[in-house]
């Protein structure tokens, strides 16, 4: 029986690319995101090229209860690979960007990446092995002006990130978090093209870093060498500083759309 890797926000971007990826290497999938048209299209499309099992689950992870239902969905289905990648950005002055997107927001990037990392480790556990990728960002490396709660988020799931894997390391669950700069997504559909701040990589290079992380356990990875590079000089820096910085390269954000 081929090992199964969970997806969410599969239907495009980087879910779309890592369900690819993850199918060439011969794992049966679960794709989760809202757009069912496009996660059939997507499911059909790799089924055939790959011969494996996909199953969709449509489901919006704004929700309240959104992890406890697609966990009801998998029933006893065992996951090995649990794909955290749902997520969506805000940018612009925090008082312009409109009331309760943020919050929709923290539900998606934070509160179902929680609840379904807890709904699938318990199984990860109990067979000895397992791997769980959460996608943080490199907005999470520091503090983020016009960015302010998606890069707090971001900075959650990676401290999340590398306190499970901690946790973890010995019992057999391997955790990685991706943080990838500016990628050729949809993303910024929601955030906003000023939001990309920065050259963008293509989604298949991001992926194939993470699966290459994930294949050496590492801890985690920033794709791209300049990103690599601020991502380590950062913590060397006073916050003060950094946060100064990165409102001065975001400086052109607030004079466009913010998201709605």
């Amino acid at each position: 029986m081929n090992d199964t890797a969970l997806i969410t926000g599969a239907s495009t971007g980087l879910g779309a690319e890592f369900a690819v990826q993850l199918a060439a290497r011969g794992h049966d999938l679960v794709l989760v995101a809202r757009s069912a048209d496009r996660l059939e299209r997507l499911a059909a499309d790799l089924r055939t090229r790959y011969g494996v099992s996909v199953d969709v689950i449509v489901q919006d992870l704004t929700e309240r209860d959104a992890a406890r239902a697609v966990a009801a969905r998998l029933a006893a289905r065992p996951i090995d690979l649990l794909v955290n990648n749902a997520g969506f950005g805000t940018s612009g002055r925090f008082e312009d960007i409109a009331d309760g997107r943020d919050q929709e927001q923290l539900m998606v990037n934070l509160v179902a990446l929680v609840g379904l990392t807890r709904a699938v480790v318990g199984g990860m556990l109990a067979r000895g092995r397992g791997a769980v990728v959460n996608v943080s960002s490199t907005a999470g490396l520091q503090p983020t002006p016009y960015f302010a709660t998606y890069g707090a988020g971001k900075a959650f799931v990676l401290n999340f990130s590398l306190a499970l894997r901690s946790e973890y390391r010995g019992r057999g669950i391997r955790v990685l978090a991706l943080c990838p700069g500016p990628t050729r997504t949809e993303f910024f559909a929601t955030a906003g093209e000023r939001a990309a701040i920065g050259q963008k990589m293509d989604a298949d290079v991001v992926v194939r870093a993470a699966l290459r992380g994930l294949d050496r356990d590492r801890a985690y990875v920033v794709p791209g060498l300049g990103n690599a590079l601020n991502a380590h000089l950062t913590p060397r820096r006073p916050r003060t500083l950094v946060t100064a910085i990165a409102k001065l390269v975001a400086r052109s954000v607030p004079d466009g759309p913010a998201a709605a």
